[in-house]
């Protein structure tokens, strides 16, 4: 396993516990934005379309997952833990972006 499989699976089980026991720790978002810019400093994305994907999906799988409320009794759960991820994700796009950002102020070398 490497570090950003490692990081992926901590942020699903992050964004579980968030989903399940939302009220034992009031940081979970916290957490979840953490270890997405953790996953993204150290892995960055290579490719300008990868990141505009990922940022597509960090704010439409929210908004498209709102449809799940619909169903009875798991839809909601369902939905709130697609949104935990997609804080991560969230968490992945900032990272990177940040580090676009630094190596068009530094210039090539």
């Amino acid at each position: 396993m490497n570090s950003n499989q490692i990081i992926i699976i901590l942020s699903i089980v992050v964004a579980l516990g968030a989903t399940i026991v939302p009220d034992v720790m009031p940081y979970w978002p916290v957490a979840l934005i953490a270890l997405g810019l953790v996953g993204g400093f150290m892995n960055p994305m290579a490719d300008a379309t990868t990141r505009m994907a990922y940022t597509v999906a960090a704010v439409a799988i929210p908004t498209i997952a709102n449809g799940l409320d619909a169903i009875p009794v798991v839809g909601a759960p369902v939905n709130l833990m697609i949104d935990n991820v997609m804080v991560s994700v969230g968490g992945m796009v900032i990272a990177n972006f940040v580090l676009v950002l630094f190596n068009q102020v530094r210039g090539s070398d």
